[in-house]
């Protein structure tokens, strides 16, 4: 059974860095499609980035580009996300999440089967 586990939240001020760690266990990581996830109370999950061994390119959102990376580490069976030039409006809690690699990204929640518990990120002076 694949669990996953983020950690690397917290309190950061605008314009600050925070990198986010995904651990995933019970699996191979380039089996599986990953992505990061965020969801403010009242709102549904975003879709922030993704990425696949079967894909060239990440993704990334629109509101994220230019300032998030999305990167893998296989041997580890880790995924990151560093996070620089954080804003207020990116506050969330940020999950991690996973689907069986089929060679392309998905961006929405309901295509991933594996979700990890969330880690809040908090950007505020």
């Amino acid at each position: 059974q694949v669990q996953l586990v983020e950690s690397g939240g917290g309190l950061v001020q605008p314009g600050g860095s925070l990198k986010l760690s995904c651990l995933l266990s019970g699996g191979v990581l380039d089996d599986y499609v990953t992505g990061w996830f965020r969801q403010v109370p009242g709102k549904e999950r975003e879709g922030v980035s993704g990425i696949s061994r079967g894909v060239v390119a990440p993704f990334y959102s629109a509101s994220v580009k230019g300032r998030f990376t999305i990167s893998r580490d296989k041997v580890k069976n880790m995924m990151y996300l560093q996070m620089t030039d954080l804003k207020p409006e990116d506050s969330a809690v940020y999950y991690c999440a996973a689907a069986p690699e089929r060679g392309m990204l998905y961006r929405y929640p309901s295509s991933y089967h594996y979700w990890g518990q969330g880690t809040q990120v908090s950007v505020s002076s």
